[in-house]
């Protein structure tokens, strides 16, 4: 129901308590707020309550009693009577509400007056978020799991947005170090002709097709722009291994790039880890810890004391021979990202990350003592998902041509799209639209830590087995119906809505009042999956009405009200699409 709604009627129910308790002689001074429910059978009412069954044992009462007397209290006010139709009493104690027409048709002229804006909170600039997602080594083509990290993290950022936060997305990634050699070392080795199965390939070196075309473009000089690292040229040189993994880092960053503006995601930042030993962020937090307390050196290594705050055991920071592991710059930059002012940092990773969570954030919280800040114990927040399987042809795909060993994003869009080489450039860019549209929406359309099977012959599929395509047809449906009216839309904030009566009408007008509090608990709760269930049981309420109640007929009174609904319906299809990233279309 509508945020205002509801907090009127937990109002009412409020006065209603106090009153009866102030009469038994009970303490009314912290009185729970009532929780309003949807029942499971529309029968019974609009709204539920226990209430009085929550109360009934401190105030020493029969739960069925107290609902007597709230109900009896409820029904003599007369500021409910405009919103509560009817009231009863079910079971051992639960107070059932239906509401009056009105105040369920009220949703309606509320959606068309407020548009896009529906459901939506005002910028608030200084409640300030930082998501982190995607963040991917160069060291090759984005796999799907990026793609899952890609999909959750711009969803959730555009969730949040809605309620009102400033938020910053953004990349990390490691520019140097081990991966990054071997990076260098396989594009070397493909450079000399060598390839996967050759004697002298070197044993971990990267086998997929895109190293030799990173070793074909630096020896044609190529020149690769990526917005982070500015423009790096090839200087052709074979036996220069540090001009060879700086090309090839450019090289792949950019490809990174294509890949995730065709999924429809951009980054305010990208942040190195080089940056963070360049500018002593890690020997200050590795000093911080050491006279802090928190650290003890063993058979010449530094460890970590983060069994103080519930690790299993003590971490190494600094190995014998005097590099850091990895989780150490990680505690640096969650130390950059407090220190720039983001006081809420959601992580978006894989869930094989969940055992370094404890570390990182033992480093954060012996640095903040250090410094006599205040960071939660909870800093960061984290999103772990789960792995995703690809299944096409029926059979699960494991490996990509150009990746080598496992499936790319860009080959689940253009297979999502069924992009062929033969097309024309028009008709590429509709498939690999309407690719990105399947990709987004199947990649959130399951909770985070589920594993999720990715079918690409259903994300083919045109019909209503497909959700993506059940969600757009149910908004190109009704533009359909409108350019059939062929009304001034304008003209349908101001109808009479009275006429809206039935099953079918009051179960979408109710699916459209709980939009504004979807997104709110989509917000607080990190849960982007919640406004493709929403969307989803949105489109089945829209077919459900569309096939019950005839929108064109000749009854002008019930016509334009029913005209309202719809226009009401497409406005928040679209508002939703639109947050997902998708494609909200008019015809279909």
């Amino acid at each position: 129901m509508l945020p205002e709604l509801q907090q009127q009627i937990q109002s009412f129910l409020n006065d209603a308590l106090t009153q009866i308790g102030q009469t038994n002689q009970q303490d009314v001074s912290s009185l729970p707020v009532a929780r309003l429910e949807r029942p499971k059978v529309a029968e019974h009412g609009d709204l539920a309550t226990n209430i009085a069954m929550q109360l009934a044992k401190p105030w020493k009462m029969n739960p069925k009693d107290l609902a007597q007397q709230l109900l009896i209290k409820l029904q003599g006010m007369p500021q409910t009577r405009s919103v509560l139709e009817k009231l009863e009493i079910a079971g051992p104690g639960f107070i059932n509400i239906r509401l009056t027409g009105a105040v369920k048709q009220a949703v309606v002229q509320l959606i068309l007056q407020q548009k896009n804006t529906y459901g939506v909170k005002k910028l608030v600039d200084q409640d300030k978020v930082l998501i982190e997602f995607v963040s991917a080594n160069p060291t090759g083509p984005l796999h799907v799991g990026h793609g899952r990290q890609a999909a959750l993290g711009d969803i959730l950022a555009n969730i949040l947005q809605s309620q009102g936060k400033l938020v910053h997305r953004e990349f990390y990634y490691n520019d140097a170090g081990v991966q990054i050699q071997q990076l260098a070392i396989s594009t070397q080795a493909r450079i000399r002709g060598l390839g996967p199965g050759d004697s002298q390939w070197p044993e971990d070196a990267y086998n997929g097709t895109y190293i030799l075309d990173i070793a074909h473009a630096y020896m044609a000089g190529q020149t690769i722009t990526v917005s982070d690292l500015g423009a790096v040229t090839a200087n052709k040189d074979p036996e220069d291994l540090g001009q060879i993994a700086k090309f090839a880092v450019a090289y792949l960053r950019k490809e990174q790039d294509i890949d995730l503006r065709i999924m429809g995601v951009q980054f305010d930042e990208y942040y190195l880890e080089s940056s963070l030993y360049s500018d002593g962020s890690v020997a200050a937090i590795v000093e911080d810890l050491r006279t802090a307390g928190k650290t003890y050196e063993t058979d010449g290594a530094l460890w970590l004391r983060s069994t103080d705050d519930g690790d299993d055991k003590d971490r190494v920071m600094r190995k014998s021979d005097g590099s850091f592991t990895y989780f150490v710059p990680d505690v640096a930059y969650h130390i950059s990202k407090w220190s720039r002012g983001y006081h809420q940092v959601i992580n978006i990773q894989g869930s094989d990350h969940h055992g370094t969570i404890t570390r990182v954030r033992s480093g954060i919280q012996g640095v903040s003592q250090k410094r006599s800040w205040m960071i939660p114990k909870t800093y960061p927040e984290y999103v772990l998902h789960k792995m995703v399987t690809v299944i096409k042809d029926g059979v699960e795909v494991k490996i990509s041509k150009r990746a080598g060993s496992y499936v790319t994003v860009r080959d689940l869009i253009e297979w999502s799209g069924g992009v062929q080489d033969s097309m024309l450039a028009a008709d590429k860019e509709q498939a690999l639209q309407r690719g990105k549209d399947a990709v987004r929406f199947f990649l959130i359309s399951r909770k985070a830590d589920t594993e999720f099977i990715f079918d690409v012959d259903l994300a083919l599929t045109q019909n209503d087995e497909n959700p993506v395509f059940y969600v757009q047809y149910a908004h190109a449906r009704i533009c359909s119906i409108l350019r059939q009216w062929a009304g001034d839309q304008e003209t349908l904030t101001a109808v009479d809505l009275a006429p809206l009566i039935g099953r079918a009408a009051d179960d979408l007008m109710r699916r459209l009042s709980e939009y504004p509090n979807m997104l709110q608990d989509a917000a607080r709760d990190l849960s982007p999956h919640a406004l493709a269930f929403y969307l989803r049981d949105l489109a089945s309420d829209f077919h459900s009405f569309y096939n019950s109640d005839r929108v064109l007929v000749d009854d002008i009174p019930l016509k334009l009200a029913r005209l309202a609904l719809l226009l009401a319906t497409q406005q928040v299809l679209a508002n939703g699409l639109d947050l997902l990233g998708l494609q909200a279309p008019e015809k279909m």
